[in-house]
């Protein structure tokens, strides 16, 4: 690819919603990069968009009014996508098609998790994405965590290099529900708390388990079991407030998708080692916010991570009042009592360093440690549990038959 390395990288986002907000927020750590274009279906959201990156200071950014607009720009030089799971697929046929046609001089995009909501979908984006000549990453923040980075280097280099490679990753995460419309209702998003969240325990326990400067194809899949349930948001007081706040579209009391999933995965290493992930995600989760609990075992050894146990606590009495806000941390539950504060959201979560390893690769032309190839083969693991769950028994790998397989709650009129 030529004209590489680019002395900035130009950057055009697809979306402008939350996830959007958080990446901007990561790009604040990342040098050689401007934030110079966007595009989303409505107009004040753009408008406010392109406002927060002047604020924020990340360059000069244009409200495009189509997608194809963004993608031609003489200003984008890599495209993040980061609109809903059903609209990214034609998003990446989109660019595909025009930068195959000499119209668009994209050279590299990155795409918020999960990849898509198929396997027939992720093997297209990751086809499209080649075909076009693309440098591509998976966004995949976690992997990224500055504790996660942090613990996986002393585990490896001290641990694991005296007495032997860990064994078993736990990874859960949980919280009291999404943002927007689109994920509770399984057709749109995929499935439900499953697809939604497990994405990440899934790579980051993957992540851990690999050996470093090894692919994540190092670790083989054998074996995949999967358990969802239906524990609050199904309850007919909470479907109803779910139809309230969200319209007749979120219908939980005929229409629902899981708020709760357990998988278990088995992996072999290079060595034909045993290796296991627990993976644990819920929509049902009430507490201060947003509960990231990550655990990694070794003959003789453990690392643990609770995204909660912050060094930095406030508390607030019954007397102070005020509005509801997620300014201490994601997914806040409450305004009063002692609440832990994430001082740093954006750096902790990863998507700080996940912007600066992305733009460093896209911008020298190098391949990022998280690629469309991690994107199918989480969207595969995925589909074993959806499927696993299903008939109530193991799903063995390789598994041909989940190729076309769709979850139970993302069929068209189950």
């Amino acid at each position: 690819m030529t004209g590489l390395p680019k002395q900035r990288l130009r950057v055009g986002f697809v979306g402008s919603g939350f996830i959007a907000e958080f990446h901007l927020r990561g790009m604040l750590g990342v040098r050689n990069v401007d934030v110079t274009g966007v595009f989303s279906r409505k107009a004040e959201n753009r408008a406010r968009f392109a406002a927060r990156v002047a604020e924020l200071g990340l360059g000069e950014c244009t409200s495009h009014d189509s997608l194809e607009s963004l993608v031609n720009a003489g200003d984008v030089d890599a495209i993040w996508i980061l609109s809903p799971n059903y609209t990214r697929l034609d998003v990446m046929r989109t660019l595909h098609a025009e930068v195959k046609a000499g119209r668009s001089k994209v050279i590299a995009v990155a795409c918020e998790k999960p990849l898509a909501r198929t396997i027939a979908e992720a093997r297209e984006m990751l086809r499209l994405a080649e075909d076009a000549g693309l440098n591509h990453g998976y966004l995949e923040n976690q992997v990224f965590c500055t504790p996660v980075i942090r613990g996986k280097d002393i585990i490896w280099r001290r641990a694991a290099s005296a007495t032997g490679r860990p064994y078993l990753a736990r990874a859960a995460e949980e919280h009291s529900g999404p943002h927007e419309p689109w994920f509770w209702q399984g057709d749109k998003q995929g499935g439900g708390v499953l697809s939604d969240m497990m994405c990440h325990s899934v790579e980051v326990a993957r992540h851990l388990l690999t050996k470093p400067g090894a692919e994540r194809k190092s670790l083989t899949i054998k074996q995949v079991s999967g358990t969802v349930a239906n524990l609050k948001w199904t309850r007919p007081n909470y479907a109803d407030q779910l139809r309230k706040r969200f319209g007749t579209e979120v219908d939980y009391r005929n229409r629902p998708s899981e708020d709760f999933a357990r998988g278990t995965i088995l992996l072999e290493d290079e060595d034909g080692n045993e290796l296991v992930i627990e993976a644990t995600t819920s929509w049902a989760y009430v507490g201060a916010g947003l509960r990231i609990q990550l655990e990694l075992l070794g003959p003789e050894y453990a690392m643990e991570f609770n995204s909660l146990n912050t060094g930095l606590k406030v508390f607030m009495s019954r007397e102070v009042k005020g509005a509801e806000g997620e300014d201490l941390v994601e997914k806040q539950n409450a305004e009063q009592g002692l609440m832990p504060v994430l001082e740093d959201e954006a750096g902790i979560y990863g998507y700080t360093d996940e912007n600066r390893h992305m733009v460093e690769c896209f911008r020298k032309g190098e391949k990022p440690i998280e690629t469309f190839d991690d994107g199918l083969a989480v969207v595969e693991i995925l589909m074993g549990l959806y499927r696993s769950a299903e008939i109530n028994g193991t799903v063995s790998f390789p598994a041909p038959e989940l190729e076309d397989y769709v979850p139970v709650v993302a069929r068209t009129g189950a």
